[in-house]
């Protein structure tokens, strides 16, 4: 089973960037589906997460700046990342969880996922 990422770059602070999650063989309409992104010398962090009936979470830090939605006839889902900072910088990764959404302090539970795209860089820097 694989999630591919795309989307990621480098940005420059207040600019925006919009990154895809898709798979080939999972009807992502039917998974909870999360980002996270780990940043260099950081612990990994949820960032976002839509629930199989389409319900979003966000963490408080990107609430406002970032959207995620769902295309269900591209079976892809998409984080779109306005006003991005430089403490967003990090390579971000699409994951999915089979059983639906486990929220821990309002964010999908990384440990909860079952697949893992390989991820896709974004640097915001002037």
């Amino acid at each position: 089973v694989q999630l591919v990422e795309s989307g990621g770059g480098l940005a420059q602070p207040g600019g925006s960037l919009k990154l895809s999650c898709l798979s080939s063989e999972m009807v992502l309409r039917t998974y909870c589906i999360a980002w996270f992104r780990q940043a260099p010398g950081k612990a990994r962090e949820g960032v976002a997460g839509i629930s199989d009936d389409g319900k979003a979470y966000y963490r408080p830090s990107v609430k406002g700046r970032f959207t995620l939605f769902r295309d269900d006839t591209e079976n892809t889902v998409y984080l779109r990342m306005n006003d991005l900072q430089p403490e967003d910088t990090a390579v971000y990764y699409c994951a999915a969880d089979v059983w639906g959404c486990t929220v821990v302090d309002g964010i999908p539970d990384a440990s909860s996922m079952d697949y893992w795209g390989k991820g896709t860089l974004v640097i915001v820097s002037s």
